[in-house]
């Protein structure tokens, strides 16, 4: 999988959703239940601050015991986020992603956010790639082509 990222951003909505770093976990929480996503990513002046996810309202709220309607997203976000580049190989990503258990990771490109790639829009990425490659080889078989 030689593929770089922007070639699944091409396929996938580019749309990336932020939030403030200073709104709360219940407002974060309502625009990510809104938007159907499982994470959001955080911004401070339009500059990438954070990511907030499901497992952080769990760990970082709910079993803190933590008020959602009195916490800023700030307090409970992951703050040291890995990001990749438009450059990035699809299986790099993957890899990035499989060795520090993450399920989304920015895709910056000369310091903007330019999409999110998911575990999700991965395993996609690779199971089409498979397909096709599976219906390639059907047709050279049978002469297909």
């Amino acid at each position: 999988m030689n593929i770089p990222v922007s070639m699944l951003l091409g396929v996938k909505s580019k749309e990336v959703y932020t939030i403030p770093q200073k709104s709360t976990v219940l407002e974060a929480v309502h625009e990510m239940n809104r938007r159907h996503i499982g994470s959001i990513v955080v911004v401070d002046d339009g500059k990438l601050v954070g990511i907030f996810t499901e497992r952080d309202v769990l760990q970082r709220v709910v079993a803190a015991g933590k008020s959602p309607d009195a916490t800023q997203v700030e307090e409970v976000m992951s703050s040291e986020v890995e990001t990749i580049t438009p450059k990035t190989t699809v299986e790099d990503a993957m890899q990035a992603m499989s060795a520090r258990r993450h399920r989304h990771l920015p895709v910056m490109d000369e310091g903007k956010i330019v999409g999110l790639v998911s575990i999700g829009d991965i395993t996609r990425w690779i199971s089409r790639a498979n397909e096709d490659e599976a219906q390639n080889l059907r047709n050279y078989i049978t002469g297909g082509y």
